[in-house]
């Protein structure tokens, strides 16, 4: 345990009784604010560099005037529309330019909401996938008491916490060495009449890799011919929902598929947008159940919600709404690419480093993934290779793959907007020269299983 108080290690004398203050107690009295800033400036200062952090999706830097809008709204309640009315209809534009994105057969009339981001809006897509099941099996005379979800062992951890919050049972198809990615046979082989829902991933967290919405379509297209089940897609599109429109245009995951009835996407990762705000966005307006709509009167206008939480800031869903106007559809081409660029720049220079095997790329998400070739060397691992990259300011995250592929370990690497070429050379540059003071060790190093997974989905 830490000690029960900090000094505040001011330049000046403090007053009497302000020499130090409890750590886990609200003081008895204030300070002045230049201390306080200067405590709490001085605790934030020793986090991680964000330019090294090339673990986390989520956007660390915005051009400095949209910094500006930041402060300018981050005191609006976004719930509160009768009383911030431009701010929600910023909302809703961002809503139909998704839509339009995501070819919705009707773009303005469906139906959208912002959220705290991508793992709210999995929880609401899943909701209404229960909701809609229930709904159709009430009208046949048919139990709901057994729902159950399917996705892919490599799922996100919302989604299990989807299930185990709202009751539905998880049923997952395994990845394995000759399939990393869920297909249409596993899919088959785990949907029923009980099914909700299908969730499939456009960019799978632990490699980067797309997975195959037309083709899992295709199959439960074929399933319904035979079978007459129905049974709806979600595309957890947390990062490739801003990706794929632009670097794979070709590509359909989307609404362009009918059986896809809802998408979900995360703002603050490749929508460029400082954390806070994700969306989702349905087909069309009748695949999300009217009854899971609240209508509130009391912040004085009658208003229609549907979210997990309430009152929460406006500045990231205006900032989005800025990226879309400062970018346009050239710019978040350019700006994607470019990290794409940097992506298969260092995952083709890192296949060529004697060690390592790729699982990705970079050719789907700007993300690229790798493991340590198997009979190399048992005196040091990736565990290895992430602590002492760590020691030069890297944070690169090593941990095993899902069940049956679990005794697979790999590192991954997310590529984001602001790391550049110069950072990928010093990048490449410190792994090499970790990997060759690891290749130099005469005997393994002592492990303890505890401590050697730092980074958890």
């Amino acid at each position: 345990m830490p000690p029960g108080e900090f000094s505040l290690n001011t330049l000046y004398p403090p007053s009497k009784g302000e020499e130090s203050v409890p750590l886990f107690q609200m003081p008895n009295q204030g300070m002045l604010p230049e201390m306080a800033y200067k405590k709490v400036h001085n605790k934030v200062a020793l986090d991680g560099n964000a330019y090294l952090n090339l673990a986390t999706f989520v956007t660390t830097w915005m051009e400095p005037i949209a910094g500006r809008l930041y402060a300018e709204s981050f005191n609006k309640n976004l719930i509160d529309k009768d009383a911030y009315p431009r701010t929600a209809e910023i909302e809703k534009r961002c809503v139909r330019i998704l839509a339009d994105l995501w070819h919705s057969p009707s773009p303005h009339e469906t139906i959208g909401v912002s959220t705290t981001g991508s793992s709210e809006a999995c929880m609401l897509g899943g909701l209404a996938l229960k909701r809609r099941w229930q709904i159709k099996r009430r009208k046949q005379g048919k139990p709901i008491d057994h729902p159950n979800i399917v996705f892919s062992s490599a799922v996100q951890v919302v989604w299990k916490k989807f299930a185990n919050y709202w009751d539905v049972e998880p049923r997952y198809v395994n990845i394995t060495p000759d399939r990393l990615t869920m297909d249409p046979e596993g899919v088959l082989a785990a949907v029923d009449e009980n099914t909700i829902g299908v969730v499939t991933n456009l960019g799978v967290t632990y490699t980067g890799l797309y997975e195959p919405v037309a083709a899992i379509s295709n199959a439960l297209d074929e399933l319904q011919i035979r079978t007459g089940l129905d049974i709806p897609i979600h595309v957890d599109a947390a990062s490739g929902g801003f990706i794929a429109p632009f670097l794979q245009p070709e590509l359909v995951w989307d609404f362009q598929l009918a059986r896809v009835k809802s998408i979900n996407v995360s703002g603050h990762k490749y929508g460029l947008v400082y954390p806070g705000v994700g969306w989702i966005v349905w087909r069309e307006a009748e695949d999300l159940p009217e009854d899971l709509i609240f209508r509130v009167s009391y912040l004085g206008g009658n208003m229609p919600t549907f979210a997990l939480s309430f009152s929460r800031p406006s500045a990231q869903v205006i900032l989005q709404y800025y990226n879309f106007l400062r970018l346009g559809k050239a710019g978040y081409y350019e700006v994607q690419k470019v990290s794409q660029s940097v992506a298969q720049y260092l995952s083709k220079a890192i296949q060529t480093i004697g060690p390592f095997e790729l699982f990705a790329d970079g050719s789907d998400l700007p993300v690229f993934s790798w493991r340590l070739r198997e009979g190399y060397t048992s005196n040091w691992n990736l565990y290895d290779l992430s602590r002492g990259l760590r020691t030069l300011g890297w944070q690169v995250p090593a941990y095993p793959l899902p069940p049956d592929m679990e005794n697979v370990t790999i590192m991954r690497v997310v590529i984001r907007n602001g790391f550049t070429m110069e950072l990928a050379n010093l990048f490449l540059r410190n792994l090499m020269e970790t990997v060759s003071f690891l290749d130099s060790l005469d005997r393994p190093i002592p492990h303890d299983l505890r401590y050697d997974i730092s980074f958890h989905h």
